[in-house]
């Protein structure tokens, strides 16, 4: 057993047509080792799902866990309220 803490990722759903999957993009910024200027990378993870209530479009936070099928390595583990002011 393992003692190390489960990485945590926010993203943004960008597919919800599979049942009990999302697809979450998560974007990141990155320094260029040459010219010091950062850029954006992204990545897409699929995540599980179990009731189906996440949207294309939504702000989640996806958790790393044991694998649940053949792509998915992550759980959406809830939504990030937009911040009102």
């Amino acid at each position: 057993m393992s003692n190390t803490k489960p990485r945590i990722l926010k993203g943004v759903v960008t597919s919800d047509k599979m049942t009990k999957t999302a697809v979450v993009k998560v974007s990141s910024l990155k320094k260029h080792p040459k010219y010091k200027k950062y850029f954006k990378v992204s990545q897409k993870y699929k995540a599980h799902d179990e009731e189906n209530q996440y949207h294309t479009g939504d702000r989640v936070l996806i958790q790393e866990t044991r694998p649940t099928s053949k792509e998915k390595r992550w759980t959406v583990i809830g939504k990030v309220e937009p911040n009102v002011k």
